[in-house]
């Protein structure tokens, strides 16, 4: 495999930040930070069509939280979510937040991968 896409949550790891991400999601849908996450998980799991999407597109795909990613990566980035590319062994940003803000819903964002691959 010669290409790998790296999806990052604007959320951090953990069991705290897991529960309190499902709470703001229930209680207060239209406030939550991550449209990566609105858009690609329902209210506990990730969605199936998505599941089955990035499970065919024939590349490496990794969904990190930001922790994850900085500690992986040891990236600066400060605006999440976001969709690397990675190449010569590092991450190479292929979508933004405001691109990923703008996703309507899944065809937007399988739109947008697809574009970025």
């Amino acid at each position: 495999m010669n290409k790998s896409l790296v999806f990052v949550y604007n959320a951090n790891s953990g069991m705290f930040n897991s529960f309190a991400d499902i709470a703001h999601k229930a209680f207060s849908p239209g406030t939550y930070k991550c449209s990566l996450c609105k858009i690609t998980h329902d209210l506990f799991h990730e969605k199936n069509e998505w599941k089955d999407f990035i499970g065919g597109l024939g590349v490496g795909c990794e969904l990190l939280h930001i922790d994850e990613f900085k500690q992986k990566h040891g990236n600066e980035m400060q605006t999440f979510p976001a969709l690397f590319r990675i190449e010569n062994g590092g991450p190479v940003l292929v979508a933004d937040d405001a691109e990923i803000d703008s996703c309507a819903g899944l065809e937007d964002l399988k739109q947008l991968v697809r574009a970025v691959l």
